[in-house]
């Protein structure tokens, strides 16, 4: 059973989705639950089939207090990093939060802090915690959308499947098919064995 929040303050939960991809964006989400929200599916979002993603998104949506979602794009990924880039999706997540929260929590260990508002990161925090759960679940929704949405214009990647992560497939398609707009060229999209011609 997740607990609903770390501290007793006006708490909002952050957490992303697609860092370890080699296209589309990152994506983060902050949600801010209120006192008395329980629901008997909502875990880590990794713990979780589609459907039962697909049927908490708008529940999450709805009965949170606010949320925000961001994107952060190849172009910006590559220009400062992953990590950098996972955290900035954070902070503009933040931003779009309609109260402002007393307190953030964050699922990993890595996070730079948010105008004056005190935070804690805490590994593993989204099966620990429903609010960054909530948030691990807008998170990889949006992403998933929009990888769907730009696989429409790249079919041969197949990125309605694997969502841009390194699977088999998608080097294979790298490798025949070169890259896109939506590869992040700062990762190595290619083992060793391979080479690519830029």
């Amino acid at each position: 059973m997740l607990a609903l929040q770390l501290s007793e303050s006006l708490e909002a939960g952050t957490d992303e989705a697609g860092r370890g991809c080699l296209a589309g964006p990152v994506t983060a989400a902050a949600v801010i639950l209120p006192k008395d929200f329980s629901n008997d599916i909502l875990n880590d979002s990794k713990q979780l089939s589609e459907r039962k993603r697909e049927i908490l998104r708008p529940v999450i949506e709805l009965e949170a207090m606010g949320f925000g979602v961001a994107h952060i794009f190849p172009k910006e990924i590559d220009t400062i990093n992953i990590l950098n880039a996972s955290i900035l999706g954070m902070h503009k997540a933040i931003d779009q939060l309609s109260i402002i929260p007393e307190h953030i929590i964050v699922d990993g260990n890595k996070f730079k802090p948010y105008k004056e508002i005190p935070h804690q990161t805490i590994i593993k925090g989204d099966g620990k915690y429903l609010n960054i759960a909530a948030a691990s679940v807008l998170a990889k929704t949006y992403r998933d959308a929009y990888m769907e949405k730009i696989h429409e214009e790249f079919p041969m990647y197949n990125w309605k499947k694997n969502k841009g992560y390194p699977t088999v497939e998608h080097r294979e398609a790298i490798k025949k098919y070169g890259t896109t707009k939506y590869h992040r060229m700062s990762f190595r999209l290619l083992p060793e064995q391979y080479t690519l011609d830029l």
